[in-house]
């Protein structure tokens, strides 16, 4: 055979690059549990500002991480169980303890029982969906309870749009923020999934101009706008919810008549 000095790729650089696809998810994974770490470090040393937006990007890498699994079909156990337990760091206890430095920790004994029991939802939450998912007959198009990453949202976006340390009364607040997303992420309310969202157009450019307004909102109004996306999230279940009780029911018809 001839050599016309085309690089050959051997057995060992096949094997080399799909080890190294395989990974990707993995280290993405890392990069999600790395943000929880680092908003604990931070959250302890009362640097709310730099704290809360590593829970942002958190969230971005976990969307990620799933994302890449699949479209390289790198999907596997192990990515499951260690994308989990990233989430219980990311999504549970960086929240839990940003929020007790922001205002738990003038309650005392309730201000950490209550943030514990922010952690507890979150890992149960976690672990439920990790069942939900494997079951043949889920509906793709929502999550049943809050998840995880949108009920530490909420904390994140509201400790850095008033990144002041709450005094006296004003600690009740915290409560509220760790209790009712506790107790939304182990509800049974559904909320909508984003990849189930159709805008109407097939092929459609539409969800990219969407990212790049949204870009655009955050990098003006980084606060409001992450207060708004947050907020919106948590109320949209119960506006679904309302309008699909308020929908008149499809008329039933009529049995046949006998023979």
């Amino acid at each position: 055979m001839i050599d016309n000095g085309t690089p050959r790729r051997t057995t060992g650089d096949v094997r080399h690059y799909r080890r190294g696809i395989f990974l990707l998810p993995s280290i993405i994974t890392v990069g999600n549990m790395f943000c929880g770490y680092a908003c604990v470090v931070f959250a302890m040393r009362n640097e709310l500002t730099t704290a809360a937006p590593f829970i942002g990007f958190a969230v971005v890498l976990d969307m990620l991480d799933g994302r890449i699994a699949r479209l390289t079909n790198t999907t596997s156990a192990f990515g499951l169980e260690f994308d989990s337990l990233a989430d219980v760091i990311s999504f549970g206890l960086a929240p839990a303890i940003l929020a007790f430095a922001w205002g738990l920790s003038e309650l005392g004994r309730v201000g950490w029982a209550a943030g514990f029991v922010f952690v507890t939802a979150a890992a149960m939450r976690l672990a439920r969906f990790n069942i939900q998912t494997q079951a043949p007959l889920a509906d793709k198009r929502y999550f049943i309870g809050m998840p995880s990453p949108a009920a530490a949202g909420v904390t994140a976006a509201t400790v850095y749009a008033w990144p002041y340390p709450l005094v006296g009364p004003q600690a009740v607040a915290a409560v509220a923020l760790v209790l009712i997303p506790a107790i939304l992420m182990v509800s049974t309310i559904r909320f909508r999934s984003f990849k189930s969202i159709n805008f109407g157009w097939t092929p459609s450019y539409i969800n990219i101009l969407l990212v790049a307004g949204l870009i655009a909102l955050i990098a003006t109004e980084p606060r409001i706008t992450l207060v708004v996306i947050s907020y919106g999230y948590l109320l949209s279940a119960f506006i679904e919810m309302a309008l699909t009780r308020n929908r008149p029911s499809e008329p039933v018809a009529p049995p046949p008549p006998a023979a």
